[in-house]
């Protein structure tokens, strides 16, 4: 933008220097901008009034500096980037495009129609990112926090990861086997695994966000309620049974979902949603201790996804 400062006192206005039809459709024009009318008269200059610098574009048309200041983000997005470790091709990766036209940013800017959202993902003020100015706010390039308010720069992909302020991300567990080749399994953490939840539901429900765990739903006998391969969530500081409620338990190594219910003399019922296959099964102490049965958790959330589209028919 060429920084040519506008006088707005060039105007000569006068039917003299101007058509008549120009000159009434400016007279119309400042009268509606609610133009002092004693600044407007005939062969007499426009005094100015601008309180802001005015400045002229290429065609000579006059812009307001306050709303049109120069993208200089490029630098800055550039240093963000490298301040996180993230690469030029690792962004690109995540962001869905070349990684030449990341590279362009560098030196161009970040596209007007993208700052909101490159501002975002990468936690920082727009109006700084794009020129410079006002506060850079810039919280989540510092080591991501144990309770999980910060982000991972750098997942182990490689590609770029944001996780949001409202988002919490759960550790994963599963069934595995104890050695290779081994029939017996144990349920352990998986480090390649997460998933996020949304942080207002744990906190309504008074569940610590390092308490909650999720796994995979096996096998169908929750079927209609939870269905197989579904994630569920799972607070491990509830192990009271509550008679009715859903519980993950381990049995003998073994990760399973089922209704509980307290019996008589410390024993434990586990019951399935899908009863037409799946039989109660009822353990008296000294079976719970021998079969290893322990409560991991009450399962508070669940992921289930319809197995079939509807078929729409021929109208």
């Amino acid at each position: 933008m060429k920084k040519t400062p506008v006088d707005p006192g060039f105007f000569v206005l006068g039917k003299s220097c101007l058509k008549q039809s120009v000159y009434d459709g400016l007279q119309k024009s400042f009268s509606l901008c609610n133009f002092p009318q004693d600044r407007l008269t005939s062969r007499r200059k426009i005094q100015p009034v601008f309180e802001r610098p005015v400045y002229s574009n290429r065609s000579g048309t006059a812009v307001d500096s306050v709303f049109m200041r120069k993208n200089t983000s490029g630098p800055r997005f550039k240093a963000l980037l490298e301040a996180a470790n993230i690469s030029t091709t690792g962004f690109a990766k995540f962001w869905g495009t070349e990684a030449q036209n990341v590279h362009n940013w560098y030196t161009r800017g970040v596209p007007a129609y993208r700052m909101e959202e490159v501002s975002r993902l990468l936690s920082v003020n727009s109006e700084w990112l794009k020129t410079g100015q006002g506060t850079k706010e810039l919280p989540s390039l510092t080591p991501p926090a144990s309770n999980g308010d910060s982000f991972d720069a750098h997942d182990p992909q490689g590609a770029y990861r944001f996780i949001h302020p409202n988002d919490i991300e759960l550790a994963f567990f599963k069934e595995t086997p104890l050695t290779n080749g081994s029939d017996k399994t144990h349920v352990i953490q998986d480090p390649d695994l997460s998933i996020r939840l949304l942080r207002a539901p744990l906190d309504q429900l008074e569940i610590r966000h390092a308490d909650a765990i999720c796994a995979h739903m096996i096998g169908n006998s929750m079927a209609e309620r939870i269905e197989d391969g579904s994630i569920v969530a799972i607070d491990r500081s509830l192990t009271q049974v509550v008679d009715g409620e859903i519980y993950a338990i381990e049995h003998d190594g073994m990760l399973r979902i089922k209704y509980l219910h307290r019996m008589p003399g410390n024993g434990l019922r586990l019951r399935s949603h899908n009863s037409a296959e799946y039989a109660d099964e009822v353990f008296r102490p000294a079976q719970i201790e021998e079969q290893r049965i322990h409560i991991l958790g009450w399962v508070f959330w669940w992921s289930t996804v319809s197995k079939r589209r509807p078929v729409v028919p021929f109208l």
